[in-house]
């Protein structure tokens, strides 16, 4: 299903108004000096990592493929631009007839990066990447980070699934994102059902307090709920007393019980008496499901809890304290004529403030050490050498405008999790540290 031709607010016609204005007059000006059609190179990376995180993580590459498609200005679009004198009638001829017919390349999604990983690399003229910049990073900033804050949570869970349930704590169509993400990033469902219509992740839910204090009585409440759901189904055991409502939830369901979701108190000793309650009434296979404001560092301390599943909002769809992962959009290379032979020419920003960028068109590679595991990320220009030449990480995403590299979402979450295990064991440890890798430059031009 095509979920654009339902017109739901999920997609969106048109991604070209998904920028800032600045692109549109570096347009019109490129356009009037002659420099519009000159080959170039743009690269996404970040300078460094949020504080104290060990790796990044690469999200919301396919929703970019899904933007660059969809970049048309539409006879309303042009008619908004024309009305508010944002651009003149050469540049609005220009836009009517947009199409991307560049190249873009990337790491794979689900990938880890690093400080100065070439994680997307755009090419084409001046005129048609510049306007991309905007909608690439606000695609590529808001799910990276997501997803990072996901593996964090999802490594520190050890293997118990985890359920995204942020979607009232952000923005309704941001939900839907961060959703994607945190599938990528390892967690197991959501709750958010527009997530599950648009990109087929598993969905899940039951009931809230709202529901128990509906009903005259907690009893009644789960009733409600079993007649209703079946025994399978999961109580919300902690409106009133968790104790007395354990006893009835299996009174009620019988010991098939699926699991009970715990919301407030000491998570770490309610579980445990909740274990013993529900193995004593013989309900020894009733699941225990965790929420309450977690993050993966809640997770790890309940490591040694029965929690069977976790379900995290906030701090999920809001990175973990990291809401951005800080990756920027900048001219590394541009011919000196719009002749499509001009070689290409290394540029970069000078400026101070740790704001410098390196030129030259970038290849990366990942070096493994003897024993397999990840020990460098390896930057360059020029030609790869021979001992990494197997191990480049981009690949081509779009060739001369049309995309080559849709793929399922599980296995974009299939690469993360190898990606993630192939990084020294130190990548996953929660205490502050440096990037589990570290960046080298090699073979780049001078005065780069």
């Amino acid at each position: 299903m095509n979920t654009a031709d339902l017109g739901l607010p999920v997609d969106v016609p048109s991604t070209a108004l998904f920028t800032d204005q600045y692109e549109l007059t570096m347009l019109r000006a490129a356009l009037k000096a002659g420099t519009a059609g000159r080959r170039s190179v743009f690269e996404v990376f970040t300078r460094r990592l949020p504080d104290g995180r060990r790796y990044g993580v690469l999200a919301g590459t396919g929703r970019v493929l899904d933007a660059v498609e969809n970049f048309r200005f539409d006879p309303g679009v042009l008619g908004f631009l024309r009305e508010k004198d944002i651009v003149d009638e050469e540049t609005l001829d220009y836009l009517a007839g947009y199409r991307f017919s560049g190249d873009i390349w990337g790491y794979p999604e689900g990938e880890v990066y690093f400080p100065g990983s070439p994680v997307m690399r755009v090419e084409g003229s001046f005129a048609e990447c510049v306007l991309l910049e905007t909608v690439i990073l606000s695609i590529l900033n808001h799910d990276s980070a997501i997803a990072a804050a996901a593996s964090r949570m999802s490594s520190a869970a050890g293997g118990r699934p985890l359920i995204e349930m942020g979607a009232r704590r952000t923005h309704e169509l941001a939900a839907v994102a961060a959703s994607r993400a945190a599938y990528v990033g390892g967690f197991a469902s959501t709750s958010d059902l527009a997530a599950g219509f648009r990109y087929n992740i598993p969905t899940v839910g039951t009931s809230a307090h709202a529901f128990t204090l509906l009903h005259d009585s907690e009893r009644d409440a789960f009733r409600a709920q079993v007649d209703s759901l079946g025994g399978g189904t999961t109580l919300l055991v902690d409106t009133y007393d968790v104790t007395e409502a354990v006893r009835t939830a299996v009174e009620i369901a019988g010991p098939e019980l699926g699991a009970v979701r715990i919301d407030s108190g000491d998570l770490l000793l309610v579980a445990h008496r909740v274990r013993q309650q529900l193995d004593e009434l013989g309900a020894t296979g009733t699941r225990i499901l965790v929420t309450s404001d977690l993050d993966e560092y809640a997770i790890a301390s309940l490591a040694a809890a029965p929690v069977d599943a976790y379900g995290v909002g906030t701090q999920l769809v809001t990175g973990s304290g990291h809401p951005t992962a800080s990756m920027v959009y900048k001219l590394v290379a541009r011919a000196e004529s719009a002749d499509p032979k001009a070689p290409l020419v290394p540029v970069a920003k000078k400026s101070t403030g740790g704001k410098t960028s390196v030129g030259g068109r970038k290849w990366a590679a990942r070096r493994l050490d003897a024993d397999g595991v990840a020990e460098a990320e390896v930057i360059g220009t020029g030609p790869v050498p021979d001992e990494l030449a197997g191990r480049q990480l981009l690949v081509p995403l779009v060739k001369g405008g049309e995309v080559v590299a849709r793929e399922p979402l599980d296995v974009v979450r299939d690469r993360h999790a190898a990606a993630r295990a192939g990084l020294p064991l130190s990548a996953t440890q929660l205490s502050r540290g440096e990037p589990v890798l570290p960046t080298e430059y090699a073979q780049l031009p001078s005065g780069s």
